[in-house]
């Protein structure tokens, strides 16, 4: 297997590697593990594996999870379809940084993500390097966020265009939730910049220190947490991958955030993602 790095800060794409090969290799995968946690997100093109090989490979990072909003295929279970088609309604929030389901008390440590049908240009994705976004923060900045927390929440996102009654289920069904501002990472132990479209506010900013005035939490809060998610904005922590069928993507949810460009209607657009069960943020 071959290791091309694609930008300075994050990404890289493997080559001469069968995906499906690193289900029994385990020589293999542990060269896959090891440049993920480096690269933050790997690429393979022409990875023509049966939809089994790819629940399989992803298994090999732990348990998989389903997603509330979007079906798995029904001879996967695990493999959900992000199926997008001329016919669909526009979907909402893909197209935004993000890191997947921060709205879960755990979310996921990562995903595998296979291009089934992509239209003949544009559909891009992006991924950015929450750990380069952090470490470039001015050192006010670092120490105003260390021990903040913030709210995610998939009722805000995912549930905004619902009517109010599935809303307030699904936000019944997903609870919001805590994460800290600045996550470490369980196996690196780097510090990762942990807001994204999903963060709707800080839970314990009003302190003596942040706040003179009681019309000062919001504000001073929304403008600061307008800033840190800014950061996933700046193109030298980025990567952008231009998909073909049978395309791989592999990426840590723990240190990234990524964006689907929404630029292709009317074409289809149909990917197949198998998520990865995490850990606790700390």
């Amino acid at each position: 297997m071959r290791i091309e790095p694609l930008t300075c800060n994050i990404g890289a794409e493997l080559f001469d590697v069968n995906l499906a090969d690193a289900v029994h290799n385990d020589d293999l995968f542990g060269e896959i593990k090891a440049a993920l946690l480096k690269h933050r997100v790997l690429f393979s093109r022409d990875q023509d594996i049966s939809r089994q090989d790819h629940v399989a490979f992803a298994r090999r990072f732990g348990e998989l999870e389903d997603h509330p909003v979007a079906p798995s295929h029904p001879d996967a279970p695990g493999l959900v379809q992000i199926y997008k088609t001329p016919d669909a309604p526009i979907e909402r929030y893909e197209n935004a940084w993000h890191t997947d389901a921060t709205w879960r008390a755990i979310p996921p440590m990562g995903c595998v993500l296979r291009c089934v049908e992509c239209p003949p240009v544009g559909g891009d994705t992006m991924w950015v390097n929450m750990v380069a976004a952090y470490d470039m923060l001015p050192a006010h900045i670092k120490k105003q966020i260390s021990g903040l927390y913030a709210r995610h929440s998939i009722e805000a996102s995912f549930g905004a265009a619902m009517p109010i009654e599935r809303r307030h289920a699904l936000k019944a069904q997903f609870p919001d939730a805590e994460h800290p501002v600045v996550r470490t990472h369980p196996e690196t132990g780097e510090k990762v910049l942990f807001v994204n479209a999903f963060t709707t506010h800080f839970t314990n900013f009003h302190t003596k220190d942040n706040v003179c005035f009681g019309q000062d939490a919001n504000p001073g809060a929304s403008l600061l947490l307008n800033y840190l998610i800014s950061q996933a904005h700046i193109p030298e922590y980025q990567v952008r991958w231009r998909w073909s069928k049978n395309s791989i993507a592999i990426w840590d949810n723990r240190s990234t955030q990524h964006y689907a460009v929404m630029d292709y209607p009317p074409c289809h657009r149909k990917m197949e993602r198998a998520g990865i069960v995490g850990d606790a943020t700390f």
